[in-house]
């Protein structure tokens, strides 16, 4: 099966979710010994190219149209593109840019779309895996069609390091200008500040165990300590105790940090979901039955107004 991937930048900056792709589609391609294509649309073309030209890519698409994402532009692009390689399987990102043309484009050219991907394996079919449900239940959907297209979650794959040799082509495309009904006049942040907490290598996550607000200063002496990132759990946020944009979570960002402390954090679905990939889970709750320990590398069962304190003065020491 041939693939092809659509990059995703964003204010300058190629999205991590664009390698996890590429590793994605090579599972597909790997299997079936078929080709791997990447297209980038818009921005710095020629630089995200070179980002994108990893191990197992053929050919990388570049379409040097406008500077950031345009919903027409990306639809007549990703469509055009489609139609020539004819791609068995169109991957695109399951991000606020990917669902804006995702579904446009699969029903321009007749394809079934599945999203929010997590796996993808070929057996007679595409199998396509995806959580329901709450993140309770995991389905493996067969595509009774020869063509699909998905959407992929972030942060579900590995990002692809390793240098490839693929052919950088500009990309074959007439957008016709008539139809593009908007533009990106500038971005002004919601939530969050200037923390992206899915940057951080360190995440120190507190839960509604600190119980009151004014104890979120001891995360983030532990933070300080640990040079990290204090993120948080639904109810820290809905408290209005922390900004939006640290929610970790199904409502809130997906991060896959190096380590990740979750103090007071009992561990229900719709948070694991959200940080289940991290690759080291230090859990502090006094329940030792939190589900959150299930998924823990390292668990403290204790007070975390005991055990912050303590290991705020061992990393200072």
């Amino acid at each position: 099966m041939s693939v092809l991937v659509v990059a995703e930048h964003r204010r300058g900056e190629l999205r991590d979710v664009s390698l996890e792709m590429i590793t994605a589609g090579r599972q597909v391609t790997a299997a079936t010994d078929g080709d791997l294509h990447v297209a980038v649309i818009g921005g710095r073309v020629d630089e995200y190219a070179q980002q994108l030209n990893r191990e197992g890519v053929d050919v990388v698409y570049t379409v040097a149209e406008g500077e950031e994402f345009n919903h027409d532009v990306s639809v007549q692009t990703v469509e055009q593109l489609t139609v020539d390689l004819d791609p068995a399987v169109l991957l695109m990102p399951h991000t606020v840019n990917g669902l804006d043309y995702a579904p446009a484009v699969a029903s321009r050219l007749d394809r079934p779309l599945v999203s929010d991907a997590i796996g993808l394996a070929v057996e007679d079919d595409l199998v396509v895996t995806r959580e329901l449900y709450g993140s309770k239940v995991e389905t493996s959907i067969a595509v009774g069609s020869e063509r699909a297209a998905v959407t992929v979650r972030p942060a579900e794959w590995p990002k692809t390091e390793a240098i490839g040799d693929a052919q950088i082509e500009t990309a074959d495309v007439t957008i016709d200008e008539s139809t593009i009904g908007s533009t990106v006049r500038g971005f002004e942040e919601t939530t969050g500040g200037d923390i992206d907490i899915t940057d951080s290598e360190i995440l120190v996550s507190v839960g509604r165990g600190i119980d009151e607000e004014e104890n979120l200063d001891l995360i983030f002496d532990l933070a300080d300590e640990l040079d990290a990132t204090v993120s948080a759990s639904r109810p820290i946020v809905d408290s209005g105790w922390l900004e939006k944009g640290r929610q970790v979570g199904q409502s809130g960002k997906v991060v896959t940090p190096d380590v990740y402390i979750a103090i007071g954090i009992s561990g229900a679905v719709q948070h694991v979901a959200g940080m289940k990939d991290s690759e080291t889970i230090v859990a502090i709750n006094t329940d030792p039955n939190a589900p959150i320990f299930d998924i823990a590398d390292y668990g403290i069962v204790d007070d975390l107004f005991d055990v912050v304190p303590a290991l705020i003065e061992q990393f200072e020491a």
